[in-house]
């Protein structure tokens, strides 16, 4: 935007203005400058209005006193608060505002024209962003020499550009800064402000000529001197002036031709009057009247031609200087308008000589002009009256819009092929065969919008009118035509798959046909009907080869209707989904699955035969376990009982299992001589893919009849007393033997009908213990792996058969793994799952642990760790073995935090107090660890926790006790006593050791202190003072702090702990923390001399007796549970009160600390 005239500029208007000589009849110098941010900001509100006159004539009736004023104070008229507005600031008010301006600068332009038309030329000046000075000159010598001056030069003294030129009647100066060509300029102005300019400023020029065209645009002044205004400036070497100027010369056009359909539209009325007036009788004729109404349509007539020339004016002195361009947007913005001007005015504009520039500007370099060319024709072909006018064009260009479907813009390739396929619809014969073969090609694009219009004009063109229609026979219903039609398209897509020659793109080709034929494709009654064809019949004429196809196409369209559009290698555009279009897939499924419900019995049963005969085959080459994977699966669904077909399905796939196992034992019959495994490589690989296909449906299905347990546990026992067995060969026997365990488990019901069977079976689980154990210790990691994870299957799959066995009959045996192999298994997982910290979360590896490796790694880990906390959670394990993985809870929280959590959670639920000493024996034993390290006088190794690390650990253990304190009572009161018996058991004071060697853990076990219930606190406190006397806790020494924090954590209330808090506050400020001191192992407390120092071992605490109220058990942990909302008034019981026993405690006694008494 650009300034106001200053003051001095106003003066100079007025004098000039009222200055006449023998050459100028006035000058009027403009200062034009950047515009102003108040500018955009004003509105019509209050009392502002449009102007009511020209600006220059307000100016020329304005005093030459008023030019002392300040701009702002200018603005406001004489007689009110009414204030003036440029037309430039006009643009952004909106089009009500516009209209009301233009009809006053009508009426300005009508009083005085010169002044009118300068506001004008300012206008378009101010919108190039211009920020220099206008001079007027009315130009009145027609000499040679003056033409001669209309130059566009550059002032090096000065650093100043001109462009003088005529605009007659005027000869206009443009002076402005070097720097203008910058880029900066209104219609490249970013910003919402900027981008609503541009749209009213078309706006304007529009309303401008909609206002004037029945007055002053015929009067040989106004459209004159706009047009040679317009003209010079769209040629000018700076961007503004030709890109603004250009702009507005295509919108004068396009507005000039509303114009004379206007005056067409008068004309033809007027014309039919004419013939009225002249089909009368001679009687009733009135000459006078058909003279003023031929008078008229000449008059119409002369405008309409006027108009015209005023077009021609602007199309031959702008656009065909201005379509190529050197800015992308000029050349885009001339096509645009070009298109438009061929639609609107086609008896003018659409002819050859013209359309010729749209095919030329197909070619151009920049994708956004070819689009505009595009989208153009795409609504000339459109239009049907506007086609035969095409033919020339169609001829000369139409390969170059088929080989625009190519192009390397997706957006104008789409959009090319959508011009086609109206082109195809409107005239059949402009496209050859050849051509239509090469664009078909395009639905198996790799972008879906271009594929998707090219399924669209594959349906329109072969699909939606099927050259091999069904005869339809007479009386035929609906239902049976929609079908015979359905048949006949699928048959045409069929013919055109074969021909492409794609055979591995189906997927690809539903995909593209989805949106504009998904009702053929969801027609799955009709596709199923072809499957279901009686060979016999006289339409059962599909081949084989077609018969696949169709079964790719009946499942591409379901997996489609299911999944979506989610292939591999085809882009997308990201798009919000409606309401409508997310219910689809929901209403697809229903219809789909009730439709299949009642058809794939019948299409199973009709194709079992060569589907068992495909699957064996299949079977006899593959070892993938992702295709024996998928086999078993599709075997255990055949066989299924529920099932219609499954006795035809069952022998077949026990003739495959008895031909492998026939196989298998042969092979190892000579593999396995005097106790050694002595196969070749050759006989080697053969049982192994004969193994990996017995274990891989052993998997799915009982194939116990087989005998697959006593075939292959001989070569456990080889490799366990002689070694030498293949890696491979080992893991699939233990995944085989461990998964006929299983299943003697799992029918233990059925199959154990006397005790020999039972300890038959016990034998069997026992053996196969014994080799897994063995097994943990081999070589290769697969192996003990494998060993682990089978241990962990076939003991907690014994455990619940034990749950869930029926003492009426004959059931599992009881079996208890020995203490060596519970140790195997916690040693495997400390040194197969918690690796160190080199292995956790914020790890950084090159190789293994980035990436897809990283991720399958730490996969196997947790399927490691979950399997060991089956075993403690079904109660395998003793529940105590789980403090040592309670221990890597902080450290490995990212990678093991939810297994671990989940398994603190459900030993929790088995039993409250037993998982308190749980936890009481992780955060002891990892103090007795560190306080070793730290006596032993050497660093901390990375496997030893420091102390914070430890204080922190406590404070996670206490928050999964949950809101609810009163369930957690008895629990947090173990944790409190024996942490304190911990502490304080057998210390007596003396003068070498004047405080317990382990005072620190009281700091730890001050992080439970917060779940305790006031009461609890209070009893807990007496419990302390027990074992300290009154000097001990008036004592403030240093040794003493953890005391001192742990009994001020017990104190909540009283100014007894206030006191205590304070004094810690500011006696802790002097000396190090206790968690810095507890890392360095320069302080160290030194040994006790009666040997206290207990091996982690004999920190399981004693029995206690509790008497628990009457409740209902709850299967959620208490950190779950949330508070219920009662609707009515709240009676609250008073909490149960834990008593601590006034007794002197020992190791060796029972202990009645946890009894809970309950004042009802």
């Amino acid at each position: 935007m650009i300034a106001e005239p200053t003051v001095t500029s106003r003066s100079s208007v007025q004098n000039e203005n009222l200055a006449v000589d023998a050459n100028f009849s006035g000058a009027v110098n403009h200062t034009v400058g950047g515009a102003r941010n108040e500018n955009r900001q004003k509105s019509l509100r209050g009392k502002r209005r449009a102007r009511g006159g020209s600006e220059n004539a307000k100016r020329r009736h304005t005093k030459v006193t008023n030019g002392s004023l300040g701009q702002a104070q200018n603005r406001h008229l004489k007689h009110g608060d009414i204030e003036a507005v440029t037309l430039f600031e006009v643009v952004t008010m909106g089009r009500s505002a516009m209209q009301a301006v233009v009809d006053d600068w009508i009426e300005a332009y009508i009083t005085d024209r010169d002044s009118g038309l300068l506001d004008l030329i300012s206008f378009f000046i101010q919108c190039s962003g211009c920020k220099g000075l206008v001079t007027a000159e009315m130009f009145q010598s027609r000499q040679d020499d003056v033409m001669r001056k209309m130059v566009e030069e550059l002032d090096e003294g000065s650093g100043l550009q001109y462009k003088k030129f005529l605009a007659f009647p005027w000869i206009l100066t443009v002076t402005w800064p070097m720097d203008m060509d910058s880029g900066e300029y209104p219609l490249t102005m970013s910003g919402p402000y900027w981008r609503r300019f541009r749209g009213e400023f078309c706006e304007f020029v529009s309303v401008l000529v909609t206002q004037c065209q029945y007055n002053v645009i015929f009067d040989s002044y106004l459209m004159d001197t706009l047009i040679s205004l317009l003209t010079e400036l769209s040629d000018s070497r700076v961007r503004a002036f030709r890109h603004t100027c250009t702009l507005a010369a295509m919108k004068l056009l396009s507005s000039l031709i509303g114009v004379a359909l206007s005056l067409s539209v008068s004309i033809e009325n007027s014309q039919r009057l004419g013939e009225v007036e002249r089909t009368k009788t001679s009687g009733r004729r009135n000459s006078p009247r058909l003279e003023r109404i031929n008078r008229k349509t000449t008059e119409l007539q002369d405008r309409r031609v006027e108009i015209e020339n005023m077009m021609d004016a602007i199309f031959k002195g702008v656009f065909l200087k201005r379509y190529r361009d050197v800015l992308p947007e000029i050349r885009s913005m001339c096509m645009e308008e070009l298109a438009v001007w061929m639609k609107l005015y086609s008896p003018v504009f659409l002819t050859d000589s013209y359309l010729k520039y749209m095919g030329w500007m197909m070619h151009d370099k920049l994708p956004d002009v070819r689009l505009k060319c595009v989208l153009g024709l795409q609504g000339l072909y459109g239009d049907p009256l506007l086609l035969p006018k095409l033919d020339l064009f169609n001829s000369r260009f139409k390969d170059r819009m088929i080989s625009m479907t190519l192009d390397k813009d997706h957006e104008v390739a789409v959009q090319t092929l959508r011009l086609l396929t109206l082109i195809s619809q409107s005239a059949e014969e402009v496209i050859n065969p050849e051509d239509y073969k090469q664009l078909f090609q395009l639905v198996f694009s790799s972008h879906r919008p271009l594929a998707t219009a090219a399924g669209e004009l594959l349906y329109t063109r072969l699909l939606s009118s099927p050259t091999q229609a069904p005869d339809l026979r007479e009386g035929a219903s609906e239902q049976d035509t929609h079908t015979q039609l359905t048949t006949a398209r699928v048959r045409a897509l069929l013919h055109f798959y074969q021909d492409s020659e794609l055979h591995q793109h189906v997927v690809y080709l539903v995909d593209s046909l989805w949106d504009c034929a998904g009702a053929m494709l969801k027609d799955w009654s009709s596709l199923t009907s072809l499957l279901l064809q009686d060979p016999s019949t006289q339409d059962a004429d599909l081949s084989a080869g077609e018969q696949s196809l169709v079964v790719e196409l009946l499942v591409a369209s379901v997996r489609q209707a299911v999944e979506g559009p989610l292939l591999a290698g085809r882009s997308t555009c990201k798009k919000v989904v409606s309401a409508r279009e997310k219910k689809s897939p929901v209403d697809d499924c229903g219809r789909l699955t009730e439709h299949f419900l009642k058809v794939l019995p019948q299409l199973l049963i009709k194709a079992l035969s060569g589907l068992l005969a495909e699957m064996g085959a299949v079977l006899e080459l593959h070892t993938h376990p992702a295709v024996l994977e998928a086999a078993a699966r599709s075997y255990l669904i055949l066989c299924g009982e529920e099932t219609a077909w499954h006795p035809l399905a069952r022998p077949g796939r026990d003739a495959v299992v008895q031909c492998w196992a026939d196989r298998l034992a042969a092979l190892l019959g000579d593999a396995l001589q005097d106790g050694n495994f002595t196969a070749d490589a050759e006989k080697t690989g053969e049982i192994l893919s004969t193994l990996k296909k017995l274990t891989a449906f052993h998997n799915a299905q009982d194939l116990s009849r087989w005998g697959l347990y006593e075939q292959v546990f001989p070569l456990l026992s080889v490799e366990i007393i002689h070694g030498g067995l293949p890696t491979q060969l080992t893991v699939e026997a233990l995944q085989c033997v461990s998964y006929s365990v299983l299943w003697n488990l799992n029918t233990s019901g059925e199959t154990l009908t006397s005790r020999e069977k039972a300890v038959a079976q016990r034998s069997q689980m026992r053996a196969l213990c014994e080799k897994c154990l063995r097994c943990l210790s081999h070589n290769d990691q697969s192996v003990k792996e494998q060993a682990f994870l089978s241990l962990c299957d076939v003991l907690t799959a014994h455990n619940y058969q034990l749950q869930v066995w029926d003492p009426s009959s004959y059931g599992p045996l009881l079996y208890t793994p020995d203490p060596k192999l519970q140790r195997a298994l916690l040693a495997f997982i400390l040194e197969h799952v918690f690796t160190g910290a080199e292995y956790d979360s914020h790890s950084r590896g090159s190789d293994v642990e980035s990436g897809e490796g990283r991720l399958e790694e730490l996969h196997r880990r947790r399927s490691l760790l979950a399997g060991y906390c089956k075993l403690i959670v079904h109660g395998v394990l003793e529940m105590s073995m789980a403090a040592d993985l309670f221990k890597y809870y902080m450290k490995y929280y990212n990678n093991f935090g939810d297994i671990i959590k989940e398994t603190l959670s459900r030993t929790r639920q088995m039993d409250k107090i037993e998982s308190a000493r749980t936890l009481v024996l992780c955060l002891q034993q990892l103090f007795l660890r560190l306080k070793q390290e730290q006596d032993s006088g050497v660093t901390c190794s990375s496997g030893v926790q420091t102390f914070s690390s430890i204080k922190e650990l406590a404070r996670r253990f206490s928050l999964t006790f949950g809101w609810d304190q009163t369930k957690s009572r008895e629990s947090l009161a173990l944790i409190h006593r024996d942490g304190i018996e911990f502490v304080f058991q057998g210390f007596v004071q003396r003068a070498e050791k004047p405080s317990p060697p382990y005072l620190s853990y009281l700091t730890i076990l001050s992080e439970f202190s917060s779940k305790l219930l006031r009461p609890d606190k209070k009893i807990v406190y007496t419990y302390l003072q027990r074992y300290i006397s009154e000097q001990t806790i008036s004592n403030r020494e240093e040794c003493w702090l953890p005391l001192i924090y742990y009994r001020a954590s017990l104190l909540a209330t009283g100014a007894e702990g206030e006191d205590a808090v304070s004094f810690i506050s500011s006696d802790t400020l002097k000396q190090p923390s206790l968690a810095n001191r507890s890392r360095s192992p320069s302080v160290r407390h030194s040994p006790t001399a009666d040997g206290d120092m207990r091996s982690p071992s004999a920190l399981t605490s004693t029995e206690t007796k509790v008497r628990r109220p009457h409740k209902a058990s709850s299967s959620t942990s208490p950190e779950d549970r949330k508070p219920e909302v009662e609707l009515g008034p709240i009676v609250r019981e008073p909490p149960p009160t834990i008593v601590i026993s006034e007794e002197p405690f020992h190791a060796n006694e029972e202990l009645d600390v946890d009894t809970v008494e309950v004042d009802l």
